[in-house]
């Protein structure tokens, strides 16, 4: 049963509690809507349902199993009588096949097991109106989701009739494209961020016409603005003409006022609030990998409506440096940075921000490069000297001379002085003086403050309020990837290479222990991902409706190992 393993070496074979079981938008019609998406159980080798009211497929051997193969849509498990395998056939169904003498329960997770009815198991929800129903024929299995007993039972008895082997190669042809690694540990590593980066596609539905991204099917599961950058420059990588459906559907959810909000749902509902601005660069790679440049003439003049949104709604004190939304909420100050819960916005005031900056005035170099290679000059002049405008301001405004870093200040003048990583970001802006990029790399390498046992901290280690927490100190790896970047530009490959590295062994390290890629880690290596804190103590045991810990399967680190491992760099030996 499991002779089509030879086919696919170093697949990802950790099981992992928390870890997503979905079907992909790549396969076909995903339904977001229905909230059918499962994750690893902490018990191997069952499922856990994230329906309105939970269920488990409970799944018990007789002997120990060995995981194979545990990807976003495919398990397989070799048992002593037999072998145990699942995948969904559609959205609303996964099949398999069981061992000899396993015994499959399915049960609500705060109430009673599956009612045995004509063969069947069948869970109902009256109160959110849906339905569970297995079905098993000798070894064959398969549980199906539904609207009544009677759809869900039609679509499982479907399901027993489908050819298994052709529903997994299926499943499996996106890893035959994968480039190979010569390291299997390497390989297996990719082939686990592929398949975070594959069950975290969606299709078209409702207001979102195109294929796009989430950060995870659960809890966050809806369009995300920068999130999704990061997930189309991992996907340039493999299919550019998906990496530029995520990023259309983000541009098509702009508002009139060229607002593009931070979060959209498919039933058309989006935030009141923004993201960080780096749309453009997305865009631009995207070109780079597929050559379209009908898709810059659409995007060109969203991205331009976009950036006069932000110059005009977010420089309350009109000085040309942009100042991200502030919120009530203690535990997420700025949800519009992306930085939640940094210790930057403790003070709940308005900051002319680093990062806002910079990222806007890298997207209006971007918008410039997309202008001229369209051909129109004076559009591109435009947006080059708006560019150079804002990151003079930056280099000006910005930059405290005793510290050596750039702060945020607030609308009277006052340094926030909180070092952030955000202050390092300053390094991919063209024209920033040499010597500060020698300050800064120095302050980047330097123990006190961010050459952390896994650098780079969000928050540098010497800050008073340094924790695991977020923000506040976890490190994130779309920021290594973005500070990785800076120092590329400024000619520091070695320190880029090391920073690399020292990413991807840390990422690795954690998948080996625990089956998932999390969403951040603590920086001083000293906490696993699953204690972290999360805008908050952790409360155990694991349970994202209680409380949402570090994220398992994130999207966005999944994207930058995969980015990191495909254009060439190692995993360090810890």
């Amino acid at each position: 049963m499991l002779s089509w393993l030879s086919d696919y070496p170093a697949l990802p074979d950790v099981w992992g509690e928390g870890a997503l079981f979905a079907f992909s938008g790549i396969d076909g019609e995903t339904n977001a809507s229905s909230e059918f998406v499962a994750t690893y159980w902490r018990e191997p080798y069952g499922l856990l349902f994230h329906t309105p009211r939970r269920r488990i497929l409970e799944v018990h051997l007789s002997g120990r199993g060995v995981t194979r193969v545990a990807t976003g849509d495919v398990y397989a498990v070799e048992a002593p009588s037999g072998s145990l395998l699942a995948t969904f056939s559609a959205w609303h169904t996964i099949i398999g096949v069981t061992p000899d003498d396993a015994r499959m329960v399915l049960r609500l997770e705060d109430g009673p097991e599956a009612e045995q009815r004509d063969g069947l198991w069948i869970s109902e929800d009256p109160e959110h109106g849906d339905v569970l129903v297995g079905a098993q024929d000798g070894h064959r299995f398969s549980l199906a989701y539904g609207a009544s007993v009677e759809e869900a039972t039609r679509r499982a008895r479907e399901g027993l009739q489908q050819s298994l082997g052709k529903i997994v190669a299926a499943r499996m042809a996106l890893y035959r494209e994968v480039p190979a690694l010569e390291d299997p540990d390497r390989h297996r590593l990719l082939q686990k961020a592929v398949s975070i980066m594959k069950v975290n596609t969606l299709s078209p539905e409702g207001a979102i016409t195109r294929h796009w991204s989430t950060p995870d099917r659960v809890p966050h599961k809806h369009l995300w603005l920068w999130d999704s950058v990061f997930h189309s420059l991992a996907m340039d990588r493999l299919r550019p003409a998906l990496a530029w459906e995520f990023l259309a559907a983000m541009l098509d959810v702009q508002r009139p006022d060229g607002m593009i909000p931070h979060m959209n749902t498919v039933a058309g509902q989006g935030s009141p609030i923004t993201q960080p601005p780096i749309l453009a660069w997305g865009v631009w790679e995207n070109y780079r990998a597929l050559g379209e440049a009908e898709h810059l003439r659409e995007a060109l003049p969203r991205l331009e409506a976009y950036l006069r949104w932000d110059v005009e709604n977010r420089d309350t004190n009109g000085n040309g440096l942009l100042e991200w939304h502030i919120e009530a909420n203690e535990r997420s100050r700025s949800g519009e940075s992306g930085l939640d819960n940094s210790p930057r916005f403790d003070a709940a005031t308005l900051l002319d921000a680093v990062d806002f900056s910079v990222f806007a005035a890298r997207d209006m170099g971007y918008v410039a490069r997309i202008a001229r290679e369209l051909g129109d000059t004076a559009r591109a002049e435009e947006w080059e000297a708006r560019s150079q405008a804002l990151s003079a301001r930056v280099h000006e405004y910005l930059w405290h001379e005793e510290d050596g870093f750039y702060y945020d200040r607030g609308m009277d003048g006052e340094w926030s002085r909180v070092r952030a990583v955000t202050g390092l970001l300053p390094l991919l802006l063209d024209d920033i003086p040499a010597e500060r990029v020698d300050v800064l790399v120095d302050t980047l390498l330097d123990p006190a403050h961010f050459g952390t046992a896994f650098p780079v901290p969000s928050v540098a280690a010497s800050h008073p309020e340094f924790s695991t927490d977020m923000w506040r100190g976890a490190t994130w790896l779309n920021l290594n990837y973005l500070v990785f970047l800076g120092l590329q530009a400024q000619g520091r490959d070695a320190e880029a290479s090391r920073l690399a590295e020292a990413s991807l062994a840390f990422v690795d390290k954690y998948y080996r222990e625990y089956g998932v890629l999390f969403e951040f880690y603590d920086s001083r290596d000293i906490v696993p991902p699953p204690e972290c804190e999360r805008k908050g103590p952790r409360r155990g045991p694991y349970d994202i409706r209680v409380k949402m810990d570090s994220i398992r399967d994130y999207h966005w680190t999944a994207a930058v190992t995969a980015i990191l491992l495909l254009d060439g760099y190692e995993i360090a030996a810890l």
